[in-house]
């Protein structure tokens, strides 16, 4: 079934897609703080109310520049950025100085290029921020593909940053089928077929191959959780995580929780993508727990006050 391209069903799919990764990213988090070990060992959540870090706030910039402009345009997120960067919300010393630079009056393109000796930024900040994109384009997953490449490009130039958010917007508009999301040996089929070969994509095929496993640790020992916050150690075990939760928003979230790493990046990744799914929403205390989105995000948005 072709997924409704009307704007008020694209705004309701990615919407529903930023719910998703903003409970992932809040709750991920809250599994940073020592004292919350013994709850994550048990699948028990902390006592709320959970604040959302940089993956929510970017992925907020992202849903308004769709809402605006009906694509993405690549001066207005990165003034989106800039403009509503907070320092205190987990961004890393380099996107926090490209962002103030940029709110100076920087130009992205000069900024983001020259970092890290001019091969620009391979993390995984574009990827985690993106799974709204992709349900906004779940009519057409290749465009998908495309506007994620787009989006990339203002904070991160790597090949496989940009590869990352590409990736996971692929898997977002896969999940977003009104006919119900695919299995997952589908989803990551189709995420592989959509992007360029990259180690990004070695990673994919690798998670691919291990669907059949279900011992998340030794998944993760294989591809990666994020510990170094690249794309290419993040985005091959969010979307392995996604692909077997699919459906199961709770399942899904602590699978991806409980093997550590940058867990608010895996689990908003993954957060996001299920989130987009029908079927695929947070449980309703969960949401009720996690920090309001904030409201210069959906004050333009129709109905949202």
């Amino acid at each position: 079934m072709i997924a409704d391209s009307s704007s008020e069903q694209r705004l309701e799919r990615a919407l529903a897609a930023l719910r998703g990764l903003a409970v992932g990213d809040a709750l991920g988090s809250q599994f940073f703080v020592p004292v919350n070990y013994p709850l994550l060992k048990a699948r028990e959540v902390p006592q709320g109310p959970w604040q959302w870090t940089d993956d929510t706030e970017m992925a907020s910039s992202v849903l308004a520049v769709l809402a605006t402009h009906g694509r993405i345009d690549q001066d207005a997120l990165a003034r989106s950025f800039a403009e509503h960067h907070d320092f205190d919300r987990g961004y890393g010393p380099a996107v926090n100085r490209l962002l103030r630079l940029i709110r100076e009056g920087g130009d992205w393109r000069e900024l983001a290029s020259a970092m890290f000796k001019g091969q620009g930024s391979w993390g995984n900040g574009a990827a985690m921020r993106i799974a709204p994109l992709g349900a906004w384009y779940a009519d057409d997953p290749e465009q998908a593909t495309h506007q994620a490449e787009i989006s990339a490009y203002p904070t991160h130039q790597h090949r496989e940053a940009v590869v990352g958010a590409m990736a996971v917007a692929a898997a977002a508009a896969l999940a977003a089928d009104p006919a119900g999301p695919p299995s997952p040996g589908a989803l990551l089929d189709g995420v592989i077929g959509l992007i360029p070969r990259s180690a990004v994509g070695a990673g994919l095929r690798r998670a691919r191959d291990m669907l059949d496993y279900s011992d998340a640790n030794t998944v993760a020992a294989v591809l990666g959780c994020g510990r170094r916050t690249t794309a290419h150690d993040t985005v091959p075990f969010a979307l392995w995580s996604a692909a077997r939760g699919l459906g199961d928003y709770e399942r899904a979230f602590w699978a991806t929780a409980q093997v550590g790493g940058d867990m608010d990046t895996t689990c908003a990744i993954v957060g996001g993508v299920l989130g987009a799914s029908a079927g695929g929403a947070p449980p309703a205390p969960w949401l009720e727990q996690t920090e309001a989105l904030p409201g210069w995000a959906l004050a333009g948005l129709p109905h949202q006050g």
